[in-house]
């Protein structure tokens, strides 16, 4: 079986699971609508849109999204809850490589890449096409699990404990806030702020770990201590030379 298979399989088992999951609710995207402000008018791109959720809120908002999946079961579910089949504005779902983007250079406003690089053979040639496909001027808002923290060193325990076990999605790397950051400046870049959501203990195996909501909703503290979040969060600018 391909990749592309493997996430078929992947996104129709989780939309068998749970179809009326919203998720433009999960953490990474109410961080990024947050930090987007006012949409209406900006043609923004969601790579790795998934099942369309967050892709249907930005067009609410009056935004022209488009949505790019890997995965064509997963366009089909989002399509489904579009009723856009016709890729008009103002949404537009395709199917396609992140690696590849099937858009003309410099056409977007906004690239958003909430949880997908970690999960790309080649996550530098992806961030580079989210550079091609970015106006100059043009934002990238992009989320990305962090292994640096409490979090991070239990995943390492869990995966020497429990070697056999696989991980949740098809393919899947684990990468610290450095690397992340230095994809984009390799990719030219120019980083414009840093955010981490999401901060647990694990405290006992087994058990769910302690969430700090206090520190969640502090958002001075909560920059400070980005690289220990689960979720390292940037905002980054395209200026050409």
């Amino acid at each position: 079986m391909s990749l592309r298979s493997d996430y078929d399989l992947w996104h129709s088992r989780s939309q068998n699971l749970n179809p009326t999951h919203d998720d433009a609710s999960s953490p990474w995207y109410v961080w990024v609508r947050e930090a987007l402000g006012d949409v209406k008018g900006l043609r923004i791109l969601e790579v790795a849109c998934g099942r369309g959720g967050f892709i249907n809120l930005l067009a609410r908002a009056g935004a022209s999204a488009y949505g790019l999946d890997f995965s064509f079961a997963a366009v089909q579910v989002a399509v489904g809850k579009t009723g856009n089949e016709n890729c008009a504005a103002p949404i537009c779902l395709v199917q396609g490589d992140a690696q590849g983007l099937p858009f003309p250079d410099g056409y977007f406003d906004v690239v958003v890449s909430c949880e997908t690089i970690e999960h790309l053979p080649s996550p530098l040639n992806a961030i580079r096409e989210f550079y091609r496909v970015t106006r100059n001027g043009g934002k990238l808002f992009l989320t990305t699990p962090n292994y640096l923290n409490f979090m991070g060193l239990y995943v390492l325990y869990a995966k020497f404990r429990h070697h056999r076990r696989k991980p949740d999605q098809p393919f899947d790397r684990h990468q610290i806030f450095v690397q992340t950051r230095n994809l984009l400046n390799d990719a030219r870049w120019r980083i414009l702020s840093a955010d981490g959501i999401v901060h647990q203990l694990p405290i006992l195996p087994g058990r769910n770990p302690v969430c700090l909501p206090g520190l969640e909703s502090n958002v001075r503290l909560r920059k400070l201590l980005s690289i220990f979040a689960l979720h390292y969060c940037l905002i980054a600018k395209k200026i050409e030379n």
